[in-house]
């Protein structure tokens, strides 16, 4: 070929490096010597103009494999050699690999003309912005001509196969490195979209349309089918696309308005679950998708299809059907401006009209199914359920029901509803196959569920009663399939299936979306709740027993779970609010004895309470059911049970004239005040109480039961004041209380679980007005557990005794017990506690001493003084500064001299189980340690330095210091809590004591350096910002330093990699050629560019001769004229914008900052190379 680059081929050593490649490619695939064989390929790879080498390869080799290697070295070999190929040889590439791929259309591997299609896709982008325009309309017309069926279906196929690769490498998500600019991406991809991408969509089309009746009339398949499909995908990639520019689009500042108006949506939704986005080409693409009619034909073209098939079962899996289905269903997420501007009514009959072609594929529900579990694919079903879900994240609920009234004598909603009935039929049968056909359809309906009543904001009235009756209709269906699965799980010997269990994440995830549908028809479904718990509850009341009370029982559990769900949300992190459907229904409820919810609320309470019964608990309560009733409690008293001032707010709303609003109000504050009407909130807290009680002490071993009743339900009584002040005063709580601060009975508890226990009975003291009384609760709770550690500490034979199991065991308790009373303090209970703490110091230090061989309990004193300093560093005054300075000093110093010989440094590198991290625990307390002592100096109420009598604090940190700084390896680094812990440490010591770590000896201080290069250089979000910090209160305290005439940070060196090797550099040297290097030429996160702007202005002020040699040599490697002039424009802009000084108070600060922001954003186009 004319243009060919490479030099005369000498066809004897052309022969030997094909024999050479298919060698090694034949010991890959026979997988033998790899490691020979890839060095082989890869040097072909590397090779200088290896083009006519590989050239011949592709023509002659008869091994499919030596074929794709070759097109791979050509595609390398060209991007690396790009700058030294002249036009001709460029063009001549492209066009040999194009022309190869249609020679050679109907060979039968196929993925050889896939790589070699991709090569020329690669090639013509790399060529894109320097070739003229005539080059490359040229190539394309014979790729277009090829589309058109003008040279049979074998070129056909792949020419759509080129265009198709041509669209990926394009889009900047997919493409394929090219060693250039980030702007040189968005350029080709800007470019593509404008002129070419509509076009390539068009000649898909016609592809689409020449074949297409001969598929439709032939009785079999015919090799057209594969241009088809073809065309097809390159339609579905085209929209996928992410276009950037959809001009003309629509203002949505008044989305909310024209959601009421039209019933289209203009927001996208943020699904739980799966990946949606609208499809929004903009008005230019109208012609083609919308009033062309092409989703018309795509429809039609599919429907006769798969009638024409109906015969074949696997057809539905076959690459044209899947293709076809592909683009509808994304073609129902066309959206924007594609649509004329008609208050959506295009729009509408555009979802419509795919609606009333996919019903087919989805209704009727039950026949559909029952020819799936016959063996059919359910490829289809599943396509048509997301289907649904794409246009209900178009449409107002409303509308979306709406959509199938045209061509049913129903809406959607009963469609959908009919679907969810079946497949929820069909999951509970075969609950214990994994990954089912159903529980995909499943996931997918309820999201659509979700999308539909999301939008209801409570207000049920916006669907019609038919459709309210069909999510009851649902609901039931639901429930009584899970009941009969739970039900028929309770004699099932196989355990391996835990579907019923609480705490599974996806079984609450799908009880919240059954929780959903049940709430849009609340009247409806709580009292079917409440009939179905009061049967299962009258049954265990007549004491049965044998296979009928386990299957009671199982129903129970799961009703249980479900009742949860639909009176609560989860609340986590937030508020547990009263559901908002369940305040706007009921409306001709008055009276709390007649309100559902009320009801069942206190049916659920009186079973649980039958748990305190010694006969009902044996017979009946089971731990696992324990754990859905703590569960349940938990749940409801965070949600039911709070005082009623904090819900003025909800209660007192304006009245209308209009009777249901009035009457709303009444079932509102119904819901918002039965539970504390009536003395009923101290029947229900020591209910709670006694319960817990229970689990506690006649559970043993239940740690899964106990967690959930310290940690969720006892947890959820502290949290407020009223509820606090009334625990105090019930027989229960105190008794509680007594048993945990002198009965040994609470001790078989897990330690951990005691911790909880203990942070809950501490927390409600903080509630308690009297600070006096306050005390004596906390000397009463802990005083037993203080005197019992002080007497343990002080035993003459306590070396002899505290290596025995339960000594060990005891200790344990009691510091677990302690840390969740440090962990609960509050400013009422501080005082007290740090006397308790006070009086602990010395015999902890002894306990120290004594247990120096017990990991697990050095590492619980550890714990214990972390919580304690955290909790009360921030009230000292200056004389219980010292006293807690001093004690943090004296452990560390014991800490040192026992138990720093037993961290190897060396077994760090080869960290490889969870067992050996656990060994370094303490290593994480100590740093959390240091770091709550740093923070007395950051916020510091206590004048210490007034007192001459008071410990520098400063003194404690340097002496952690040089405990814990050479243990941290690069190697431990990895594990992302003890490196957060670390470099929080190191960011708060540089802010409040870099004269400390200027004073560090030469190893210890390059260490630090060490760690930080590799806290920037690995760029976990939280770490990179806290080395940021760190940086910048070096480079800050270098400066402030040099200003007043010392020499700040000058003796201390680091060692860099340089141009010509190794070099010792200063600090502020290496770090301002590190954070160049990361801005201007890695992926850095624009989010952080304050937090680097902070670091770097006090390094450019250090280094403003070094900066201005990196800045002239980034100039001088740029070789490109006007990004050379842009780069430098840039540079300058950053340094002298807006009025910048060799300051570094706050407003200069803020200048560099806005000054950083503006210069990434101009050069990370063309210096971010891809």
């Amino acid at each position: 070929m004319q243009g060919f680059p490479g030099g005369l081929p000498d066809l004897a050593h052309l022969q030997a490096t094909m024999n050479a490649i298919e060698h090694a490619c034949s010991l890959i695939q026979m997988h033998m010597n790899p490691a020979e064989a890839e060095s082989v390929i890869a040097s072909l790879h590397s090779s200088h103009m290896p083009y006519q080498t590989c050239r011949f390869i592709i023509e002659t080799s008869k091994v499919p494999n030596a074929r794709f290697q070759a097109a791979g070295a050509i595609g390398d070999a060209a991007i690396r050699e790009w700058g030294i190929l002249i036009d001709e040889n460029k063009r001549s590439l492209i066009i040999f690999c194009l022309q190869y791929v249609m020679e050679h259309a109907s060979a039968p591997d196929a993925y050889v003309q896939s790589k070699v299609s991709a090569v020329a896709a690669r090639l013509l982008k790399r060529g894109w912005l320097e070739f003229p325009e005539a080059e490359k309309a040229a190539i394309l017309f014979e790729v277009k001509q090829s589309i058109l069926g003008n040279h049979g279906s074998g070129p056909q196929f792949v020419g759509i196969n080129f265009v198709e690769s041509l669209v990926s490498e394009f889009s900047p998500s997919t493409s394929s490195d090219l060693g250039l600019p980030r702007e040189f991406h968005e350029q080709c991809q800007s470019f593509l979209e404008m002129n070419y991408l509509k076009e390539f969509y068009c000649w898909a089309q016609a592809a689409l349309l020449s074949v297409s009746n001969k598929i439709l009339e032939h009785p079999t398949s015919v090799p057209e089918e594969k241009v088809c499909s073809a065309a097809l995908r390159l339609m579905f990639q085209i929209l996928n696309w992410d276009f950037k520019h959809t001009a003309n689009e629509p203002d949505n500042s008044h989305s909310r308005i024209n959601t009421l108006t039209s019933g289209i949506r203009h927001d996208a939704v943020m699904l739980k679950k799966f990946d949606h986005s609208l499809v929004k080409p903009g008005p230019t693409w109208n012609d083609v998708l919308i009033s062309s009619g092409h989703t018309s034909w795509l429809l039609n073209f599919y429907a006769t299809l798969r009638e024409k098939c109906s015969y074949d079962t696997l057809w539905i899996d076959s690459p044209i059907a899947v293709s076809a289905r592909q683009l509808i269903v994304q073609l129902c997420s066309l959206a924007g401006a594609v649509f004329p501007s008609d208050n959506g009514e295009t729009q509408i009959k555009h979802i419509a009209l795919i609606l009333s072609a996919i019903i087919q594929w989805i209704d009727p529900p039950d026949v559909i199914s029952a020819s799936i579990q016959s063996g059919q694919s359910e490829s289809e079903f599943i396509d048509g359920c997301h289907a649904l879900l794409s246009m209900a994240s178009l449409t107002s609920a409303m509308l979306f029901d709406n959509l199938l009234t045209s061509v049913r004598p129903y809406g959607t909603i009963h469609v959908l509803s009919s679907l969810t009935s079946e497949v929820v039929k069909i999951l509970t049968v075969n609950q214990d196959e994994e990954e089912t056909w159903s529980a995909d359809a499943l996931d997918i309906l309820l999201e659509t569920w979700s999308v539909t009543l999301g939008q209801m904001d409570g207000d049920k009235t916006i669907l019609p009663h038919d459709r309210v009756f069909a999510a009851s209709s649902l609901f039931n269906t639901i429930v009584e399939s899970h009941l009969k699965a739970a039900a028929d799980s309770a004699l099932d010997e196989n355990d391996d299936t835990e579907y019923f269990h609480a705490s599974v994440s996806k079984r609450d995830e799908r009880l919240a979306s059954y929780a959903l549908i049940a709430r849009a028809a609340a009247d409806m479904t709580v009292p079917f709740l409440v009939r179905l718990f009061s049967e299962r509850f009258s049954l265990l009341s007549q004491r049965i027993s044998g296979n009928e009370s386990t299957r009671t029982l199982e129903e129970l559990y799961w009703l249980l779970l479900i009742t949860g769900h639909v009176l609560t949300d989860s609340g986590e992190g937030e508020t547990a609010l009263v559901p908002e459907a369940l305040q706007a229904g009921f409306l001709n409820v008055v009276e709390a004895v007649h309100h559902p919810v009320v009801a069942l609320s206190w049916s659920i309470i009186q079973f649980s309470r039958q748990c305190l019964d010694t006969e009902m608990r044996s017979m009946y309560f089971s731990p696992r059911l324990m754990e859905a009733v703590i569960w349940f409690l938990a749940r409801w008293v965070a949600t039911y049970l709070l005082p009623l001032d904090t819900r003025k707010e909800q209660i007192s709303t304006t009245y209308h004239d209009d009777g249901s609003q009035h009457e709303s109000q009444f079932s509102r504050k119904i819901l918002l005040t039965f539970a504390v009407e009536h003395n009923q909130v101290d029947f229900v807290l020591d209910s709670v109480v006694r319960i817990s009680a229970a689990t506690l002490t006649l559970y043993p071993g239940e740690n899964e039961l106990q967690a959930l009743t310290c940690q969720k339900l006892l947890a959820a009584l502290v949290r407020h004041k009223q509820i606090s002040v009334r625990l105090l005063l019930l027989d229960s709580w105190r008794d509680l209380a007594r048993a945990f601060a002198n009965e040994r009975a609470l001790f078989s508890v897990n330690a951990r679980i005691q911790r909880s226990l203990a942070e809950t009975l501490v927390c409600a003291a903080s509630f308690i007005k009297d600070s006096e009384a306050s005390a004596q609760y906390l000397r009463d709770l802990l005083g037993p557990i203080v005197a019992c550690l002080v007497d343990n500490s002080s035993r003459n034979d306590l070396k002899a005794v505290a290596q025995q199991a339960d000594a060990i065991y005891m200790v344990s308790c009691l510091l677990e017990r302690l840390r969740g009373a440090a962990r609960a303090t509050q400013p009422r209970t501080q005082k007290a506690l740090f006397e308790m703490g006070h009086s602990m110091m010395n015999p902890l230090l002894t306990l120290l001493e004594a247990y120096k061989n017990q990991s697990a309990v050095v590492y619980l004193i550890l714990k214990f003084v972390v919580d304690f300093v955290d909790g009360q560093v921030v009230y000292l005054g200056a004389k219980e500064t010292t006293i807690l300075i001093n004690f943090c000093l004296r452990l560390l110093q014991i800490y040192s001299c026992n138990n720093i010989g037993k961290i190897s440094l060396s077994l760090s590198t080869s960290l490889r189980s969870e067992a050996q991290v656990e060994k370094y625990k303490d290593l994480r307390a100590l740093l959390q340690l240091l770091t709550n002592i740093c923070s007395k100096d950051l916020v510091d109420f206590s004048s210490v330095g007034d007192d001459e009598n008071t410990t520098d604090i400063s003194e404690v940190i340097y002496v952690g210091l040089h405990i814990v700084t050479p243990l941290i390896s690069l190697d431990l680094l990895k594990y992302p809590k003890l490196s957060r812990d670390y470099f929080a440490l190191v960011s708060h010591m540089l802010e409040v004591y870099p004269e400390k770590v200027a004073q560090l000896n030469k190893d210890a201080f390059a260490h630090v350096i060490g760690t930080l290069d590799f806290g920037i250089q690995h760029q976990d979000i939280d770490v990179f910002e806290k080395c940021l910090s760190a940086v910048n209160a070096l480079a800050s305290y270098h400066f402030k330093q040099r200003s007043a005439g010392k020499e700040g940070l000058n003796a201390q060196t680091v060692e860099s990699q340089g141009s010509n090797g190794k070099l010792q550099e200063s600090i502020t040297s290496h770090f301002l050629r590190l954070l160049m290097q990361l801005l201007l030429f890695e992926d850095f996160r624009m989010e952080l560019a304050g937090s680097a702007a902070d670091a770097l202005l006090p390094l450019l002020l250090c280094e403003q001769d070094l900066y201005q040699r990196l800045v002239q040599e980034l100039l001088e490697r740029q070789p490109i004229p006007a990004l050379k002039s842009r780069l430098a424009s840039a540079f300058h802009s950053l340094t002298s914008s807006n009025q910048l000084s060799s300051s570094l108070n706050r407003p200069n600060r803020q200048r560099f900052r806005k000054n950083l922001h503006e210069f990434l954003v101009e050069v990370s186009g063309f210096m971010r190379i891809k």
